[in-house]
């Protein structure tokens, strides 16, 4: 995965970056067909934001969350764009049992 982390109004320091790459290997455990995502960090008087974009092999996955400190801005990101991956990947998952449907014909 491409990751790209930058700052509006904020220093990356290596620690934040560290931090993002670590909840974004959380990420990728659910779905590892990430190409590429973008992470922007902003900070505005005493709001904290962070936001990103992922593309995947046939769509894209934003998701963005503000608190008052950035690590929690982070946590809470990670968290929507989880549950996104996750909607995302149960949708594309092939649900038809063909070995029971199969089954049901030959017992019917």
């Amino acid at each position: 995965m491409n990751l790209n982390i930058s700052g509006h109004h904020v220093d990356v320091t290596d620690a934040l970056r560290n931090y993002v790459e670590s909840k974004m290997t959380r990420v990728e455990r659910h779905f590892d067909h990430v190409i590429d995502a973008e992470v922007v960090l902003e900070v505005a008087k005493e709001r904290h934001s962070a936001e990103i974009t992922m593309k995947l092999s046939g769509t894209k996955l934003h998701a963005e969350a503000t608190e008052p400190d950035m690590y929690a801005a982070i946590d809470s990101m990670a968290d929507k764009l989880d549950r996104q991956i996750r909607r995302y990947k149960e949708k594309t998952r092939d649900h038809h049992n063909r070995d029971g449907r199969r089954l049901d014909r030959d017992t019917g």
